[in-house]
């Protein structure tokens, strides 16, 4: 072989490294280019999830808002409804023990009274008779 031949093999064998090398740069460059753009468009998708992630979480805190606001409510109203049951209670208790002093009041009228039905009754020892009007309401009688 000569040295013409033996440059020309190393002359072509450089260039094909080079050229290979440029296509090889040329194409880790696209791909690059690619790469960039995809990762570009996904931050893009995701900017917009996360505005609407957070639109969402802003309704989430707003409904757990209402619902501690209405649980508090509730509370309010369960301690005012159980506050009525007892106001109702010592009413009815009151109401209770009035009604037993004027029962006994009006037994001690009866009593008093010789006119009344229920003195006669209590006289003559008839307590079937007392028993079954002392269920009805007296009514006073006009004195002559």
């Amino acid at each position: 072989m000569t040295t013409n031949t033996v440059v020309w093999i190393i002359v072509a064998a450089v260039a094909a490294i080079v050229l290979i090398a440029a296509l090889v740069f040329g194409a880790r460059r696209m791909r690059d280019r690619r790469r960039h753009t995809e990762a570009e468009r996904i931050r893009e998708e995701v900017g917009q999830e996360t505005l609407r992630v957070e639109k969402r979480q802003a309704l989430a805190d707003e409904t757990a808002a209402r619902a501690r606001a209405a649980q508090a409510e509730a509370e309010a109203k369960a301690a005012e409804a159980a506050r009525l049951q007892e106001r109702a209670s010592s009413h009815r208790e009151q109401a209770t023990s009035s009604r037993e002093q004027l029962d006994a009041q009006r037994e001690r009228a009866d009593a008093l009274d010789p006119r009344s039905k229920g003195a006669e009754a209590a006289r003559s020892g008839d307590r079937s008779e007392d028993n079954a009007e002392s269920d009805a309401p007296v009514t006073p009688q006009p004195r002559t």
